[in-house]
């Protein structure tokens, strides 16, 4: 089976994407069969920050469309930010969307997580992960730190790399959840986050969505 991507939103998510899952095949021994198209970050920030999703859903159908016409068995959106209107999407697509919401609520769910804090764009942290985590409290930047991660995130998925700034940033933010909401683990709750954080580098639990939907990714395909 073939694996559809829907990339470009932002540059590095997609570069994790295909990255990893060449990996994940690779150790399996499994050939990996892709196909990549590219949206425009810009025009999803806009309707993610105007909640239009009738637009970002038509974008969608057109890239699925290539995609199906190029072999692909399945679709996939590499951003999180661009699940904001995964429910419409999936109901319009003619290829079945591994969606990401839905693995990584499970993945809270079995590792028995019961408070996260989350980074991403201010829709992202505000909808606290579009709403779909059910079995544990999800605690956001406080004041103005909310805008300010917001501000960092996707001016860092725009550009595809991360400065200095923007890492203080984020690590304020983290040392809020953990030190005064005692938050059990992060989560990456934007792609474009593996610029900073992977489970290498910190010294507290980390939720890697992005890793959770490349795992369900190659499950889907060798089901």
């Amino acid at each position: 089976m073939q694996i559809g991507l829907i990339g470009g939103i932002g540059p590095a998510a997609t570069d994790f994407y295909y990255r990893n899952l060449i990996q994940k095949f690779a150790s399996e021994y499994v050939k990996l069969e892709i196909t990549i198209v590219h949206a425009d970050a810009p025009t999803l920030v806009n309707n993610l920050m105007n909640n239009d999703t009738d637009a970002q859903v038509a974008i969608y159908e057109v890239l699925t469309e290539r995609l199906k016409d190029a072999g692909a068995d399945c679709v996939a959106v590499t951003s999180i930010a661009g699940h904001f209107c995964i429910s419409d999407f999936k109901a319009k697509s003619t290829l079945p969307v591994v969606d990401m919401l839905l693995c990584v609520q499970k993945e809270i769910k079995n590792n028995g997580h019961t408070k996260i804090g989350i980074l991403g764009t201010k829709p992202v942290m505000e909808s606290k992960f579009y709403s779909s985590i059910s079995t544990a409290e999800v605690v956001i930047p406080e004041g103005k730190l909310l805008d300010k991660v917001h501000k960092a995130y996707v001016d860092m998925a725009t550009l595809g790399s991360v400065n200095d700034e923007q890492r203080q940033v984020f690590e304020a933010a983290c040392n809020q959840f953990i030190n005064k909401h005692n938050a059990d683990a992060v989560m990456l709750g934007g792609t474009d986050l593996a610029l900073v954080y992977n489970s290498e580098n910190v010294n507290f639990n980390l939720i890697d969505c992005a890793k959770i939907h490349v795992q369900e990714l190659f499950e889907f395909v060798n089901g």
